[in-house]
């Protein structure tokens, strides 16, 4: 889907609880192009779920044990996983992209601690060591947060998005996806390329 979608593929990890693939796309590609893609990766788990449980029928109880231990995990709204990044993009609806970032992280760690938390408790060991990496990505991505939002930010500067809402904000890191905007300082407005060039000319 990412690359019918123009995504460029990077990688394909494939690890005992399933795969990862890496691509590239811009950080202001529609969200509904965003959100078919993270909805790809669980329909084409179910798919296989279906045809797995159609030719090794003696194995139907493991296998629907599996899949719906990862499935459930992936969709857990934690950051870096789908369950995090269809989080991000759900608040991105109602705000700005770099506070989505910082609410979205925020929440994964919060449920990420508690669930760790929980295992504990319950001497769960089995999840301890992948929570714990969790934390880690977690502590990783907000460390990136705003780099992420530079990059939000040059690639507009850069590009010519054909966006066909807009709104006004007041600030430079106020500004939302798939939108284009009015700037307003000290009474003035601005459109958001003029901000942008007189940000970046100065680098």
């Amino acid at each position: 889907m990412a690359y019918l979608l123009g995504g460029k593929i990077l990688k394909i990890y494939i690890y005992p609880l399933g795969g990862i693939s890496k691509f590239r796309f811009d950080l202001n590609i529609s969200m509904f192009k965003e959100f078919l893609v993270l909805i790809s990766g669980p329909i084409f788990q179910f798919i296989a779920y279906l045809i797995l449980i159609k030719i090794m029928k003696n194995t139907i109880k493991l296998i629907t044990i599996y899949h719906y231990s990862i499935l459930l995990f992936n969709l857990l709204p934690i950051y870096p996983l789908d369950g995090g990044k269809l989080l991000n993009l759900f608040l991105s609806l109602f705000t700005s992209y770099k506070k989505s970032l910082i609410l979205s992280i925020s929440i994964s760690m919060i449920i990420t601690i508690l669930i760790l938390v929980y295992g504990l408790i319950n001497d769960i060991r089995s999840n301890i060591i992948i929570f714990i990496f969790l934390i880690y990505k977690i502590i990783i991505e907000y460390k990136q947060i705003n780099y992420i939002y530079e990059k939000f930010l040059l690639e507009r500067y850069l590009k010519n998005y054909n966006f066909k809402k807009g709104i006004i904000v007041n600030n430079i890191n106020k500004l939302r996806r798939g939108k284009r905007h009015l700037i307003k300082i000290d009474g003035k407005y601005y459109y958001e390329k003029e901000i942008l060039e007189k940000k970046y000319k100065k680098c």
